[in-house]
């Protein structure tokens, strides 16, 4: 049976989401997914379209879809911290989100995933890894065995974590970065694009470079 999903959010990431469910169902040669439309609080954009789907209203409007499933593309920079309190204006419970995977991601069946969750083409899952609710995977990325990721965690292209890390809760990990095995990176923090990360990361705190230094911490203006 079709799956009816609404995507929150109009960005980058929810255009390449919206892809991902055409690509899956070409794939299987099936309608898996249709997508009802978008949510958005930009109230701007109400009425517009994106790649022929509806944006169809604010967030808090998603109780007046009952037959829907809906998947969170917002994850950028500006607003990886406050993940969990952008999801939480739908209203909706975990159970309502579903987990899109590309068809081209590489997923292991030990791997333990979270509802409302994204992973883009060509990402790459192995043996025991977690993964809590709300997380984004950009394409090409590698999730090495026992990884934990924590809930509403960004994961930008290309990274590469390796064997047994762990990623706090709402963690943002810039492109291409790289994470040394054993690393620990505290809940809300940033690891810039292209770091190579060596040394545990504290909570809330920037870490750019090659080795990775703090640069500062997550300042409130950035949130």
């Amino acid at each position: 049976m079709t799956q009816k999903i609404i995507i929150l959010g109009t960005g980058g990431n929810c255009i390449d989401i919206l892809d991902t469910l055409h690509d899956i169902n070409a794939a299987r040669g099936e309608r898996v997914y249709e997508c009802v439309g978008f949510l958005d609080d930009d109230a701007k954009q109400w009425g517009s379209e994106i790649l022929g789907a509806r944006v169809l209203g604010g967030l808090d409007t998603a109780p007046q879809y009952a037959d829907c499933f809906f998947v969170n593309g917002i994850a950028g920079v500006n607003s990886f911290w406050n993940k969990r309190e952008i999801i939480a204006r739908t209203q909706m419970p975990r159970e309502r989100f579903a987990t899109i995977a590309h068809p081209t991601a590489s997923v292991s069946r030990t791997a333990q995933i979270g509802n409302g969750v994204v992973i883009f083409q060509h990402v790459t899952i192995t043996f025991n890894v977690v993964i809590g609710d709300h997380v984004i995977i950009l394409p090409n990325t590698v999730i090495s065995h026992d990884d934990v990721i924590g809930a509403y965690a960004s994961i930008a292209g290309g990274v590469t974590l390796s064997g047994k890390a762990r990623v706090g809760e709402a963690c943002y990990i810039g492109a291409h970065a790289c994470v040394k095995d054993n690393i620990v990176i505290g809940a809300g923090s940033l690891v810039g694009m292209g770091s190579v990360v060596l040394q545990d990361v504290p909570e809330n705190t920037v870490v750019v470079g090659n080795p990775a230094r703090v640069l500062r911490p997550v300042r409130a203006e950035t949130k």
